[in-house]
C-alpha cells in the first residue's frame, strides 16, 4: 500500500539510477570543455549532456511518494 509520505531529497539523489545518470551527464558535460568546443557538433554535445543534466535536476523537484 502506497502511503502518502514524500520521500526525503537526499534519499532520491542517492538511488543508483539517479545517480549513475548524474555522473553520466556531468562526465559529458567536462569531456566537452577538456576537448575543447571547437566545432558545431562540439557545441549540440554540450547542449545535449547539458540537457540530460537538467533532466535530472528537474525530476527531483517533483515530491514522489512512499
Amino acid at each position: 500500500m502506497m502511503s502518502n509520505q514524500s520521500v526525503p531529497l537526499i534519499t532520491r539523489m542517492l538511488r543508483l539510477e539517479w545517480l549513475g545518470q548524474t555522473v553520466a551527464s556531468l562526465c559529458w558535460i567536462v569531456s566537452v570543455f577538456l576537448y575543447g568546443i571547437e566545432e558545431a557538433a562540439d557545441v549540440l554535445q554540450l547542449a545535449a549532456a547539458s540537457s540530460w543534466m537538467v533532466a535530472n535536476v528537474a525530476s527531483l523537484v517533483k515530491p514522489e511518494s512512499s
